[in-house]
Formats: C-alpha cells, structure tokens, sequence
C-alpha cells in the first residue's frame, strides 16, 4: 500500500481522498503519538490550527480541530492563514503541533493536510509513519475538564507580519510593488505586509471566494501579473501560491524572475551583509546550472540535494546555513522561519531593489539562466533508470556532446510510474534535441 503522507503532508480531492474522517482520524493519531513520545510531559498541550480559503477548508479544518480537542489537546484556531505564519505561530506560542489545511498550489477541489511539529518544523518520516500506522485505533477518550478547547485568536494575522516586518533590512518606499495573492491564504496579509514595509502596492488574485484559489492567479500562472506590472509602471511584481510559501517574480518589463534567480539575488545581499553562513547556499538538483555558474563565479557555494524543500531544510539544518529554495520558489530563510515563505521572501526582493537603487531585472542579471526542457517519460520501469547500461551509455554521450556547457538529469518520480529527462544546453534547440533522443533511448529501454 502507498504511504498515505508524500513530502509535503498528506494530499488529494477534498472529500474523496482527504475526508472529514481521515482528517479527524490522523489528528487523533498525531496526538496519541506524540503523547506517547513524551511530548506533552508535564502540561496541558496545545495546537495552532490554520487553512487556506479553499471551501473545503471549512468542513476540514473543523475535523481537525474536533479530533484534537477529543484527544486532549487544546486548540488555537487562527483561521485563513499562510502556511509558514502558521508554522512561526506553533514556534512563537511555543504550541506542540501545528496543522495546516492546504493543497498549496493545486486547484479548488483538492486539499491537503501539514503537521508541524513543536518549533515549527515540518515532522519526521517516522513520526508521520506512525501517526498513519495508528489512525482509528481503539482509545480511551478523555472527559469532563481533559477534553481540549478551542478559541479563536484574531490577533495571529497582524502577530505574523509584526514579526516579518521586524526582520525588514531595508524599507521599501519608493517602490511600486504588484502582488498577485492567488485569490489565496495572504489575500489579506501580504498587501498589508507590504504597504506596512513603505512599498505602494496594487493587488491581484486577492478576492477570495472559496472556489478560486489558484484560478488564472498566482506563481502558476503569471500572465495577468505580467500583464499588471507592464500596465501600472510598477517596479516589480511577485506572485504567491495558494497558500503562500513560494514566491515567484518579474520584473518592470514583465519578465518572470524564477525561485533560482530570487535565490541568487538575495545570497549576494545576505553575504553583502554577514548572514550567508559558510557562503553556502542550498538548492536542489533542478535548480538551473546558470544559478550554479553564477553563485561559483561570485565565490558562494551551492549544496544540491534532491527534489523537495524538505529535503533542502534538513541539509540547511544539518550544515547550519542560512539560505536554501528551489527553482518553483520555495525559499527558506532559517534566521526568521522553519519553511519556505512566500511573503518574506517577496518583503526581501523588494527590500533589495530599494536598498540597492537597482532595478529587479539588473539585480537578477547576476545569472543566465540556460534554457531547460524537460520530458516525462511515462509507462516505464523508473527503478532501472540509474543503473541500465544503455541509459546511462546515453546520458554519458549526451553529457560529453553538451561538453561542460549544459547539463543532464534522469530522475524517477516520487509517485508515478514515469522518468523525468531535464536537458540544460547554451541553445534552447540543442536542449530540445538533447532531451528528445534521450526519452526515446529511455522509453524503448524501460519501458513496462
């Protein structure tokens, strides 16, 4: 059987996959586990609950809830909230879980559940592995007085973006900002953020209704931001996801300004300042080679790990640096968070470009970006797809025709039965011709 948790919690159609009862069932599970862990010894526990607007949400988060206060625990639900505010509120009241409903940067329909644990970081395999192996076991339910309660906080919103403003290295007046929420979780937070910050600021995708979410809005779908940034004049533009904890960008011209740009930019002002600890900056292997080649040029080192900020956070923690993301832009700052956060780092382009007097375009020029394709080959045996020798006899030609000057990537999906082929070459067409021949070397070789 498929483990119920990916890497990024559990996730899929709302009220089909992630149920009312799956969600009350592995609230319950969490809190038996991390009982029996010792996480609870000697007070009365607690959990800061949050979602985004999708409709689902309502009936999801009510489950969650309920679950926990049947187990005990007393709750803090702080309703439409970002992911990582959600994860700096279970570190900063000091909570011992934090859940997030949210599906990130899916549609409408699905949804999605995220523990955290106590300080805010994201839970261990193991512990997720027990919570599944437990949920809807037999259990001795507490009465009277040891039932958990609930409140409802109002003041978590402006707590949140108190706490990113106290981080703000440099105001924004002066700069026209386009922020495009995704009809999503920072609807509300992230114009006042920026506006507190100095920044003038126009708003899109920031109507949510419960059904739009990520509708035409948001960092997967640029063009309305691009649009907007070119028609009003502004400086720059930032698009959030669903729930917040990535930010993509583009410039006065409407040009998109990926996570690995955004990454690139704020490592120069990060060492500029003393904070880029050991010069080193955590991406992983699907960030660009042109990201790569800039941070070596401007003497900063790039640790690769595999696909998946959760993987980038444990080799930050592991090496205790300060910086790491990923190209779809997920970017931990670990002085001021425990996950990716797409309103700090959307405060900290901005606070840059008025810092340096730069525009956002001169300031991410810092690296070339080299074209990428990439190719899902679906229908094959992902297992041999490191270790076939004719695959690899290809990927080692294709390596030597790119001679240095490109790159390529097999990597078998987490989740399907498919092998992505990502190609990076000087020339968009050379990519392309690279990428082609090589699906075709993989899909008659592995195929089922």
């Amino acid at each position: 059987m498929a483990r119920l948790f990916g890497t990024d919690g559990v996730r899929g159609l709302a009220n089909r996959d992630v149920t009312a009862e799956l969600a009350l069932d592995l609230s319950v599970a969490a809190a038996h586990v991390l009982a029996d862990a010792g996480a609870f010894a000697g007070h009365r526990p607690f959990a800061v609950v949050g979602r985004d607007p999708r409709a689902s949400g309502e009936f999801l988060s009510a489950a969650v809830v309920a679950g926990l206060a049947s187990a005990g625990i007393d709750v803090l639900d702080v309703g439409v909230l970002p992911t990582p505010a959600v994860a700096y509120l279970t570190a900063a009241r000091k909570a011992d879980l934090g859940v997030m409903l949210s599906a990130s940067h899916n549609a409408m329909p699905d949804n999605g559940i995220k523990f955290f644990a106590r300080g805010g970081h994201k839970l261990d395999d193991v512990i997720e592995d027990a919570i599944e192996q437990r949920r809807g076991e037999p259990w001795e339910r507490p009465t009277g007085a040891a039932v958990g309660r609930v409140r409802r906080d109002d003041v978590a919103a402006r707590e949140y973006v108190a706490h990113l403003l106290s981080v703000l290295p440099h105001r924004l007046d002066g700069v026209h900002v386009v922020v495009d929420c995704a009809h999503g979780a920072a609807s509300e937070v992230a114009p006042r953020l920026l506006r507190d910050a100095g920044a003038q600021v126009d708003v899109i995708g920031g109507e949510p209704d419960g059904l739009n979410i990520n509708d035409g809005y948001g960092s997967t779908h640029l063009g309305n931001l691009q649009a907007a940034v070119v028609a009003l004049g502004a400086d720059l533009g930032v698009a959030l996801d669903g729930d917040a904890d990535r930010c993509l960008a583009v410039d006065a011209a409407g040009h998109l300004v990926d996570g690995d740009q955004i990454m690139a930019v704020l490592a120069l002002a990060l060492r500029e300042r003393g904070q880029l600890r050991a010069d080193t900056l955590v991406a992983t292997v699907m960030s660009n080679l042109g990201l790569l080649l800039a941070m070596e040029r401007e003497g900063i080192t790039v640790e690769q790990t595999a696909v998946g900020d959760r993987y980038v956070l444990e080799r930050m923690r592991s090496g205790d640096f300060s910086l790491g993301g990923e190209q779809s832009g997920h970017v931990i700052l670990t002085e001021h968070g425990t996950t990716g956060d797409g309103l700090l780092t959307a405060m900290l382009l901005a606070s840059r470009v008025a810092e340096s007097g730069r525009s956002l375009a001169d300031l991410a020029g810092v690296m070339e970006r080299l074209p990428q394709v990439m190719i899902n080959v679906a229908d094959v045996d992902k297992a041999r797809a490191t270790d076939h020798v004719d695959v690899l006899a290809a990927v080692a030609a294709a390596e030597s025709e790119l001679a240095g000057r490109g790159r390529v990537l097999l990597r078998p999906s987490g989740t399907e039965p498919l092998v992505r082929v990502m190609v990076e070459a000087p020339e968009a067409e050379q990519a392309q011709d690279v990428a082609d021949r090589l699906a075709v070397v993989v899909r008659e070789h592995l195929a089922l």
